[in-house]
């Protein structure tokens, strides 16, 4: 769950890009993509998502809360999307924009990657705003949120429907493994052995098997719950997805952000029972 602030601090462009390279790596593809949405954003999100869940991965230490990665990362991250570009090229290109100075800098942020992959313009992305709609994104991001965790709750639940249906298969199992024991002991032996398995057939069939119905029971009651909770994820799921399409149909300089709630969205499905309204992942 993000917030998109509507500019970056600064009281100049490298003021700017330096607040920008702080953010965490997916703030800082989403900037990207919202800032060069028409031109280059919206056929490149894919690449931009693929991008932040490597940084992600990389920064051993930070994670998803990270802004940087060191250069030992930043070589295996070109290495991992087949980029020609060198850590030491990038810089070489970076200084020559003027988007970094002549020292050697440790850390490697994904913007830094970005400007010189795309060939950005970084001094228009650092005075890109990302003030109009802020009031629908932040709602839409809200939704997200809620959807997500709906879907956490229905996927727990369908979890232990399943577990609650194999407890019945079980228990049934026993049953008429027994029953069907008893069947064939009933045509074997002498009169006195057959009787005496015919007798406990018919006690074994008058009997009310409790581990068998109480195992129905729960298994209703899970099924019951597993339903309610799909309902009401999927109601989530739905309203997002509309409100979306609307947003996305005036996104102005949000194009990003909604497409990554979208995104984000779409990966949430994925781990949810495919017979339950997930995904492939």
């Amino acid at each position: 769950f993000f917030f998109m602030a509507a500019t970056l601090n600064g009281s100049n462009d490298d003021e700017k890009l330096l607040d920008l390279c702080a953010r965490c790596h997916k703030d800082q593809g989403i900037w990207f993509l919202n800032a060069f949405w028409t031109s280059k954003g919206e056929q490149e999100a894919e690449r931009v998502w693929a991008y932040v869940h490597k940084f992600n991965e990389l920064d051993m230490e930070n994670h998803e809360e990270g802004s940087s990665i060191d250069e030992m990362s930043a070589h295996r991250f070109l290495e991992a999307f087949d980029d020609a570009m060198t850590v030491v090229a990038m810089r070489t290109l970076l200084r020559k924009v003027g988007a970094i100075g002549e020292g050697r800098p440790k850390n490697f942020p994904l913007t830094h990657f970005l400007i010189a992959h795309f060939n950005a313009d970084w001094r228009i992305m650092v005075n890109a705003t990302m003030g109009e709609n802020a009031e629908e994104v932040a709602k839409a991001q809200k939704m997200l949120k809620e959807a997500q965790a709906a879907m956490n709750v229905a996927a727990e639940a369908a979890k232990a429907a399943t577990a609650a249906a194999e407890e019945v298969r079980k228990e049934q199992k026993k049953y008429d493994d027994k029953t069907a024991t008893l069947t064939e002991k009933t045509t074997q032996g002498g009169v006195v052995s057959m009787n005496r398995a015919k007798a406990e057939l018919a006690q074994h069939l008058a009997e009310d098997p409790l581990p068998l119905r109480r195992a129905k029971i729960t298994a209703e009651s899970a099924e019951k719950r597993a339903e309610k909770t799909l309902k009401q994820a999927m109601d989530r799921v739905s309203e997002l997805e509309a409100y979306l399409k609307e947003l996305q149909s005036h996104c102005g300089s949000a194009g990003g952000s909604l497409w990554w709630i979208d995104r984000e969205l779409h990966e949430a499905r994925k781990y949810m029972p495919k017979a339950r309204g997930g995904i492939d992942k």
